[in-house]
C-alpha cells in the first residue's frame, strides 16, 4: 500500500531468564517494525526446544497460555519481513532441525547474495530443504561441515556464505549470535539482572529492562553458556559496511544503532538538508512517521514553525475493503490524511525520508493541494535511491526506481510539486563526519559484495504485492 522499502527482519534471543519466551516475546513486540510478515519463538527447557511461530503480528500470534508452554530460561525470536522465499509459514522463523548434535534453532536478519549456488550445490549432494529461504542455507551447511563442536560447524558455514547476517542460534544449553564481517545489520548485547539478551536494536532491550552493554562486532561469534559468554573473530578483518538506510528509514528513533541515537541522525539530516535546499515558505510538515525526526530538524534549520500537517492512522491493518466506487487518492487516505487548517493557504515544505517509485508522493502532493496548500515544496532527507539493496531490504529492480532513469527535475514534474530536493550524499554524511563504514549502495551502486544475476528477480514478489 505504501510505496517504501519494506523492512528486513528482527531478531531477539535470551539467556538465563526465568521468564525467557516472555521477555523474547516482548522484544519482539519492539521489533514489529523490522517485520510484520510473521514472527516465532523458540525456547529450551534444557532438554527439548519447543517451538510456536505463525502468520502476522507478534500479538496476534501470541497469548499467555501458548507463552506459558514455551518453558525454559532460554529463548530466542524472529519478526519477518521475507527478502527471499515466499510468504508461507513453512518460511517462518525460527527454524528448528534435529540432527546428530541435538536440537537447533536459527533466527536470521539479513541476505546471502550467493544462497541460490550454494542451495544448488547441496541439493546435488543429497540435501531436502524444507523451506525457500536463504537461511535454511546455513542450516545445511552446519550439518554437512566436519568441524568437530557447533561453534567450528558455524565458523564453517559462515565462511562459505556471502552477504549480510545477523544472527541468533538456540540450542538446548546455549545461544550463539553472530553478524557477518562487514556489519550490514545491527546487533546488540544487553543484560537484565544476571540474564543476556540479544537483539536487532536497542529499543527491544529498553521494553525488557535490559541495560545495552554493546554491540555484536562485525566478524564476531558469541555463545552464552553456563560457562558465561565467550567471544571469537575467526573471519578476516574487512571494512566495515553498516547499512545508513537504517538511520534514514528502517530503526526506530529509540535505538541506538551503529553507535548512534536513530532520532538525533535524522534530525542532523534535516538540518543539513534545510542548508542545502532552503526554500521560502510558512510552515514545515512531515510524512509520518520516519519522516518527522529529519522534519522537525529542517524545521529548526530553517527557523519556520513545524505541523502537523498529515495525520496518520495508526490502526490500518494488511487488507481493506476498497470500495467499488473510485474515491480519489484511495490507497493513500486510508493511512494518512490532510489538515486542512493547518495547510490552507500555506506555503508548505514536506519533508518524507526517500522516494521509491514516486506513486504515493505523488499522490501525497495532490492530497496537500487540494486540502489548500498555496505551495508544496517537497524535500527527501536522503540522495536519490537508484539501485535496489541486495543485503536484507526488499526493494524493487532499479528500473523500478524513479530516480534511477528520471532527473530531480522530472520527478519534481511527476509528482506535482513546486520545487523538489534531496540531501546530497556528501550531506548524508553529515552527522559521521565521513563516507567510510557505511554502505550507500541505494544511493551510489558501490555494492560492498557484488550481487548474483538470480537476485533481483528473487526480491521482487512481496514489494509488488503490497504496491497499490
Amino acid at each position: 500500500m505504501f510505496d517504501k522499502f519494506h523492512e528486513e527482519c528482527g531478531v531477539v534471543g535470551v539467556y538465563g531468564h526465568p521468564e525467557a519466551a516472555t521477555l523474547a516475546y516482548l522484544g519482539l513486540y519492539a521489533l514489529q517494525h523490522r517485520g510484520q510478515e510473521s514472527a516465532g519463538i523458540v525456547a529450551s527447557n534444557g532438554e527439548a526446544l519447543i517451538s510456536h511461530r505463525g502468520m502476522g503480528h507478534v500479538a496476534e500470534i501470541f497469548d499467555q497460555e501458548i507463552l506459558g508452554r514455551l518453558g525454559g530460561r532460554l529463548a530466542i525470536g524472529h519478526n519477518r519481513y521475507s527478502t527471499s522465499g515466499s510468504t508461507v509459514l513453512k518460511n517462518c522463523q525460527p527454524f528448528v532441525v534435529e540432527w546428530a548434535q541435538g536440537a537447533l534453532a536459527i533466527a536470521h536478519n539479513g541476505n546471502l547474495v550467493n544462497a541460490d549456488e550454494l542451495r544448488s550445490r547441496l541439493e546435488a549432494r543429497g540435501s531436502i530443504f524444507q523451506s525457500t529461504v536463504d537461511s535454511e542455507v546455513i542450516i545445511h551447511l552446519i550439518a554437512a561441515s566436519s568441524e568437530a563442536t557447533l561453534t567450528g560447524r558455524i565458523i564453517d558455514a559462515l565462511s562459505q556464505v556471502k552477504g549480510a547476517y545477523s544472527l541468533v542460534f538456540l540450542t538446548e544449553n546455549r545461544i550463539i549470535a553472530a553478524r557477518d564481517p562487514r556489519g550490514f545489520r545491527p546487533l546488540v548485547l544487553g543484560r537484565v539482572g544476571d540474564a543476556l539478551v540479544v537483539a536487532s536494536e536497542t529499543c527491544a532491550l529498553d521494553l525488557v529492562d535490559a541495560r545495552y552493554e554493546r554491540e555484536i562486532e562485525p566478524g564476531e561469534i558469541v555463545t552464552v553458556s553456563e560457562r558465561g559468554l565467550d567471544s571469537v573473530h575467526p573471519f578476516p578483518r574487512q571494512e566495515t559496511h553498516a547499512c545508513v538506510f537504517e538511520y534514514i528509514y528502517f530503526a526506530r528513533p529509540d535505538s541506538r544503532v551503529f553507535g548512534r541515537n536513530v532520532y538525533e541522525v535524522r534530525k542532523t539530516l534535516g538540518r543539513e538538508l534545510a542548508r542545502e535546499s532552503p526554500v521560502p515558505a510558512d510552515i514545515v510538515i512531515a510524512v509520518p512517521d520516519s519522516g518527522v525526526p529529519a522534519a522537525i530538524g529542517y524545521a529548526e534549520e530553517a527557523r519556520l514553525p513545524y505541523e502537523m500537517g498529515l495525520i496518520r492512522n495508526h490502526y490500518v491493518g494488511r487488507t481493506f475493503i476498497e470500495p467499488s466506487s473510485s474515491i480519489r487518492h484511495f490507497g493513500v487516505k486510508v493511512k494518512l490524511n490532510a489538515l486542512r487548517e493547518v495547510l490552507a493557504g500555506r506555503r508548505v515544505v514536506v519533508v518524507d525520508d526517500s522516494i521509491v517509485r514516486g506513486t504515493t508522493s505523488q499522490k501525497l502532493v495532490a492530497m496537500i493541494r487540494q486540502a489548500g496548500a498555496r505551495e508544496v515544496h517537497v524535500r527527501i532527507s536522503s540522495p536519490p535511491t537508484t539501485h535496489p539493496c541486495f543485503y536484507g531490504i526488499d526493494t524493487p529492480t532499479r528500473a523500478e526506481l524513479i530516480a534511477s532513469s528520471h532527473s530531480v527535475a522530472e520527478i519534481r514534474a511527476y509528482l506535482g510539486a513546486d520545487s523538489l530536493a534531496y540531501l546530497s550524499v556528501a550531506g548524508m554524511y553529515a552527522f559521521a563526519g565521513q563516507r567510510a563504514n557505511f554502505c550507500d549502495a541505494c544511493f551510489t551502486g558501490n555494492y560492498p559484495i557484488p550481487p548474483g544475476e538470480e537476485v533481483p528477480v528473487r526480491q521482487l514478489h512481496l514489494f509488488e504485492a503490497c504496491d497499490r
